[in-house]
């Protein structure tokens, strides 16, 4: 076996093996003794791979062999990595090949309009599965695309829709969202931060290009790591999320699940609060019920789940 297989040239092997064998050799006589008129040039590239740092510093065989094998190693990885993106380029050739358009796995589209007919085109072909992130339910701006909605519900589109509780002060925002719940759109609010997202068949997802500018379009992303990440996030705020019939929390519960996780006694979270322990107890038995709780720890790791806390 030769040190080439680990990367090394034949002339880089040669002067390494020399100046092995002649430790007090400088590179003139390597020159010589190697009929090699480059020598100077080679010694710069051992130097530069680390295996040579000045005569006559050369590096041991062990240490040598470890230093290659390494780097070899390295090489190999960057190498499989490149290769494994082959399997990104086969989706996109497949999915070339059966809509008949140019696909990119990340495509910028201009502005909403693009997104919506990209999104519909893309149900239009496949209504299976939609999923909604945004920080309203209704966009009077919107009411245009909302027919065409309706029927991708209608052959049988599973969608879901997750948007702010805050916004619910709207009046326009609560009576929509129950009417697209009707229709098949499930909706739910959460109090966790948004970010608009959307992901057709749990195969494409689009994304703001620029979330503090929200003309500057939208991210196409087809990139299956990348959108199997996104969908994970959302089906976690779902879960943590809660139906339009399921009423937010009232000023004292609020206060009396921040007692509930601040004070180590009922006594000290009843006093906190200026109410009887009796009182306190009975509240925190109201949230546990109204939490699926059997216990106060785990009432506490629902609430925050839900985003309570």
């Amino acid at each position: 076996m030769t040190l080439t297989s680990l990367g090394l040239t034949t002339q880089q092997e040669r002067l390494y093996r020399y100046l092995l064998r002649e430790p007090r050799s400088d590179v003139e006589r390597a020159a010589v003794d190697l009929c090699m008129p480059d020598a100077r040039a080679v010694l710069a590239e051992l130097e530069a791979l680390g295996l040579v740092d000045g005569l006559p510093a050369v590096l041991p065989p062990a240490a040598a062999v470890n230093l290659l094998v390494r780097r070899r190693m390295s090489q190999t990885q960057r190498q499989l990595a490149e290769l494994s993106l082959a399997w990104d380029v086969l989706t996109e050739l497949s999915e070339e090949h059966r809509s008949g358009r140019s696909v990119q796995l990340v495509e910028h589209l201009p502005d909403g309009p693009a997104v919506t007919r990209r999104m519909h085109t893309l149900m239009n072909e496949d209504p299976g599965e939609f999923t909604h992130m945004k920080d309203r339910a209704f966009y009077a701006e919107t009411g245009s695309v909302i027919p065409a909605f309706k029927g991708f519900l209608a052959r049988g589109l599973r969608s879901r829709t997750l948007f702010c509780a805050r916004t619910l002060d709207d009046p326009a925002q609560e009576p929509y969202a129950r009417s697209m719940c009707a229709l098949g759109d499930l909706h739910r609010v959460t109090t966790e931060p948004i970010r608009h997202l959307a992901i057709v068949n749990r195969a494409v997802a689009f994304v703001q290009a620029d979330p503090a500018d929200p003309k500057a379009g939208a991210l196409q992303i087809r990139q299956l790591g990348v959108v199997a990440m996104l969908a994970d996030v959302f089906d976690g705020m779902w879960e943590r999320a809660r139906d339009l019939d399921d009423p937010s929390l009232s000023p004292i519960e609020q206060q009396v699940l921040h007692a509930l996780t601040c004070h180590d006694t009922d006594e000290a979270a009843a006093r906190s609060l200026a109410v009887s322990v009796r009182k306190f107890r009975a509240h925190v038995a109201d949230l546990m019920a109204r939490l699926g709780a059997a216990t106060r720890f785990q009432a506490a790791l629902l609430a925050k789940e839900r985003g309570w806390l």
